[in-house]
């Protein structure tokens, strides 16, 4: 009896956090997705954009 109530209570415990994986999931791709939001706003900006420009300009030498 008791060796039931022990196998019970496992599979009851397990059952309770199956889906913590898909809730971690979940946070961690809204998360990423607020971050691209945000890096997308900062290199759209014009002080980033115009950096960017000259680096890219710079590195590919058409803009001497």
């Amino acid at each position: 009896m008791t060796q039931r109530l022990s196998r019970r209570l496992a599979r009851i415990k397990e059952s309770a956090e199956a889906g913590m994986t898909t809730a971690e999931y979940a946070v961690g791709t809204l998360a990423a997705c607020a971050f691209a939001a945000v890096l997308m706003l900062v290199v759209k900006s014009g002080p980033v954009k115009s950096a960017l420009a000259s680096v890219i300009t710079a590195a590919l030498g058409t803009g001497t």
